[in-house]
């Protein structure tokens, strides 16, 4: 049984997926049978991205709409499910790609930064994957992006692995609750991945450490973790692989390892 076969006909909702490995999975989804796709988007700067994606998403015979809310506002969740289900019938896939790095001492992180890193990565998080969780259908799937710091031992990333932390403790709650469902609820965490997500944090000489880090690193183009990593990954775990819940993957090369 193959992960197209198990996502043929289904409503994907993408938090975050305009652009990146969001606007990414979006498409692949498309392209692998997906029903329809909700493109979840953040931004004023994203709406161009958002419609592009829109547009990839039903040139691959899917329907999409875009929708447009602050994750960090746990109504502005409730209302991208509520809006899938209006416009599309339900959800039966949900994933958050969402997410704010900060790479800073901890001597030097104010108490807004802190509040604005716990909020993007954690709260933000936490209120999607409850709406998720209640208003996915039964026998879905919720998926999580994180990152492999989670498994690092290093300075300067205190605040957003340390927000991100926590989602893996979301997940495992959501994962026995949701079990008598049929819902599988996990997270994955990629390695640094080559997009602009990344390199706006980080110095020559730190891009080229992390391009040689992992144990995989010259098996690729840049040495980084790709967005097309990633993809096939989620793909599994919405389809065939539903028989894995509760867990936090590490997809990253062997970058880092528990």
């Amino acid at each position: 049984m193959s992960s197209m076969k198990e996502i043929k006909g289904k409503v994907v909702l993408v938090g975050g997926g305009a652009k990146n490995l969001g606007g990414l999975l979006s498409r692949d989804f498309a392209e692998n049978g997906a029903k329809a796709v909700v493109v979840h988007y953040h931004s004023d700067s994203s709406h161009e991205d958002a419609m592009d994606t829109v547009e990839a998403v039903k040139k691959a015979g899917a329907d999409a709409i875009a929708i447009q809310a602050d994750l960090t506002k746990p109504s502005e969740n409730a209302r991208i499910f509520d809006e899938a289900n209006r416009e599309l019938g339900g959800v039966d896939i949900a994933i958050n790609t969402t997410g704010m790095v900060l790479k800073k001492p901890i001597a030097e992180i104010s108490e807004e930064e802190y509040d604005k890193m716990f909020d993007v990565n954690a709260k933000a998080a936490f209120f999607f994957l409850k709406e998720a969780g209640d208003k996915v259908r039964d026998k879905g799937k919720i998926i999580t992006i994180v990152t492999s710091l989670l498994a690092a031992y290093t300075g300067y990333y205190a605040v957003y692995p340390g927000a991100k932390s926590s989602i893996e403790h979301f997940t495992r709650a959501a994962s026995k609750e949701l079990g008598e469902r049929g819902i599988s609820v996990n997270a994955i965490g990629p390695g640094p991945m080559d997009t602009p997500f990344f390199y706006g944090q980080e110095s020559e000489e730190a891009v080229a450490y992390h391009s040689s880090a992992a144990a995989l690193s010259k098996f690729t183009k840049t040495g980084l973790t790709h967005i097309e990593d990633i993809a096939p990954i989620v793909r599994f775990l919405a389809g065939e692989g539903w028989w894995i819940t509760g867990q936090c993957i590490f997809a990253n090369g062997g970058y880092t390892t528990r």
